[in-house]
């Protein structure tokens, strides 16, 4: 908690470095927000210098120990290939884990492995599944690219109602994709 002080400036004076000092001394321990928090500060060079294997060191760790975010963030870092060697299949694994718990980023990078075919074979219905769950949270390039799926009949039935609703949400908002889409829909209509 004390590293969450100093890392947002909360009753302290906003202070990196020794937010990455408390985050150490809690990681250390095995406290797998700590280890997260670490990570992040490694990842972005934040009160320590910029060290992708470092960052990817304290994620897993905090990944293994069921740590959502830190799941996602290995997902990342495996799909890019940053300090680690660029692998879809081990970033699918970890978006999955983010995502079964609810996490809709992965949801939507799970659902875009699926729509693209990386690292698991190409698969429409199951991306529609990974695309809904993060649409259904607010996630508005979801929403905008499950209305492009119901608009072709990609992965499910071709239904422009589906797609006009989805793409009217996604537009909504602030995407303006969506807006030209759900336009197009509206016209088939």
């Amino acid at each position: 908690n004390l590293g969450v002080m100093y890392d947002k400036g909360r009753g302290v004076t906003q202070d990196d470095k020794t937010a990455v000092k408390w985050y150490t001394l809690a990681a250390e321990q095995g406290n797998a927000s700590a280890q997260f928090n670490l990570g992040t500060m490694y990842y972005n060079g934040k009160g320590v210098g910029q060290d992708n294997k470092t960052a990817v060191k304290w994620y897993t760790l905090a990944a293994e120990q069921g740590n959502a975010r830190a799941q996602y963030n290995l997902g990342v870092v495996y799909d890019k290939g940053r300090g680690v060697t660029q692998d879809d299949k081990t970033a699918v694994k970890w978006y999955t884990l983010a995502a079964e718990q609810g996490d809709a980023d992965a949801q939507f990078n799970l659902g875009y492995m699926y729509d693209e075919g990386q690292g698991v074979p190409k698969n429409y219905k199951t991306a529609v599944k990974w695309y809904t769950l993060a649409a259904k949270q607010g996630y508005a390039r979801a929403q905008n690219i499950l209305g492009l799926m119901y608009g072709t009949g990609k992965g499910v039935i071709q239904d422009n109602v589906y797609a006009h609703m989805w793409l009217n949400i996604a537009a909504s908002s602030g995407n303006e994709n969506a807006v030209k889409g759900r336009d197009i829909v509206a016209k088939r209509m």
